[in-house]
Parts: structure tokens; C-alpha cells; sequence
């Protein structure tokens, strides 16, 4: 399971006072109206930033943190994640699952047989869409719906599914 879990992408700066416009990779982008921090992936090391000021602008956070209050000592940034600790994520409900522990598991048929990997969720409106690389270099989408998802164990990173037809 990973420790960390990506709340946003900074994707450009807002203003000259030092403010960012983050797109939020989470399902609720207002969560960020609960959050004191966020660690920013400098791509070298993560830096805890305080947050000092939330706004939203269509489908965008616009984000303001402490001691950051010029344009040139953010715009580096741009394009690079901004994470929360597990324990600072919000609480799943059941048959809910964080997708950074759902990418790289090892996805079985119902008899058992390894099928693939999964590499990436789609997010889609009516509901996700797991992707699934099969050894010979495939790729299954499966929806993730309870008619094909059977059981997920993060602890052990694996999850069965049943194919319907036409899947494959």
C-alpha cells in the first residue's frame, strides 16, 4: 500500500504573489478546505507546504502557501504533484479502494488463473474502468462493477475478476 496519496497536479502559477492553480486528483476537490499541508514532490525530495489560502475557479484550486509569495519561487513547480499521508486521506467508504493501491495489482479469473496486471483506472462518469496488461501485451478493460469485480485485497494486492462476454 502506499504511504502517500496525490491530492492535485499543479498546473500552472495564478497571479504574481506566489498562488497556483492545482488541478485536484481526488473526488472531492473541496477537501482541500480541510487540509493545514501537502507535500510537494520536488521531484528530488517532497517539501511539506502550509496551506494559507484555498479559492476554486471552475474545476481548478487555487492554492496560496505560507512564505510563498512571489511567482518566481513557485513556478518550478508547475506540473509536479502535490500528495497527503494516509492519514490525512479522506476515510473510504465500503467497496471504496484508493487507486494508488489498486495500480500494479495481480488481477485473477474466478478459477484462479493469473490474468494480468493492473496498470491504470479510468474514471468515467457511470464508473470506473480498471486496465489490465495481460502477459502477451494486451490490454483488458474491465468496468468496475460488481458483476465483474469479485474481491479486492489491498493487503495482499490482488483481486479477482469475472469476464463478461465480449470483454475479451
Amino acid at each position: 500500500m502506499e504511504d502517500l496519496l496525490q491530492v492535485g497536479v499543479i498546473t500552472t502559477t495564478h497571479g504574481i504573489r506566489g498562488e497556483v492553480k492545482v488541478f485536484p486528483t481526488t473526488d472531492d476537490a473541496h477537501r482541500f478546505d480541510y487540509l493545514k499541508s501537502v507535500l510537494l514532490d520536488t521531484g528530488k525530495e517532497l517539501c511539506e507546504l502550509d496551506i494559507e489560502r484555498v479559492k476554486y475557479f471552475k474545476q481548478y484550486v487555487i492554492l496560496k502557501f505560507k512564505d510563498v509569495d512571489d511567482i518566481n519561487d513557485i513556478e518550478p513547480y508547475k506540473g509536479k504533484s502535490l500528495y497527503v499521508t494516509r492519514e490525512f486521506a479522506v476515510p473510504l467508504k465500503e467497496n471504496e479502494y484508493y487507486i494508488a493501491d489498486l495500480i500494479g495489482m495481480e488481477v485473477y479469473l474466478e478459477d484462479g488463473k493469473h490474468f494480468g496486471t493492473l496498470m491504470d483506472v479510468m474514471e468515467t462518469g457511470a464508473n470506473d474502468v480498471y486496465v489490465v496488461h495481460l502477459e502477451a501485451g494486451k490490454e483488458v478493460l474491465i468496468p468496475a462493477i460488481k458483476d465483474c469485480i469479485k474481491e479486492v485485497d489491498v493487503e495482499n494486492g490482488k483481486m479477482v475478476v469475472h469476464l463478461l462476454k465480449g470483454l475479451c
